[in-house]
């Protein structure tokens, strides 16, 4: 319990401390590029997220394809 609230007051003053940092003309300058990284980071999560769930699709049809193939050939 005792660690919970630790964490949370640091949360806190680490709140309070960034929100007077960044009404510094450096600090917003800072904040700026922190946000503008973790939008480049959260983009480039996303692309590649989308681009392996593209692979697996495509994967998984081919697969769909060779067990249709298969099932025709046992039929015949």
């Amino acid at each position: 319990m005792r660690g919970a609230l630790l964490l949370v007051t640091g949360v806190i003053i680490g709140f309070a401390i960034a929100h007077e940092v960044s009404k510094t003309e450096k600090g917003k300058q800072f904040f700026d590029e922190v946000d503008g990284k973790a939008k480049q980071f959260g983009d480039a999560v996303v692309q590649g997220y989308k681009a392996r769930e593209s692979e697996l699709r495509r994967a998984v049809a081919e697969a769909q394809d060779a067990i249709d193939d298969l099932a025709k050939r046992a039929t015949s």
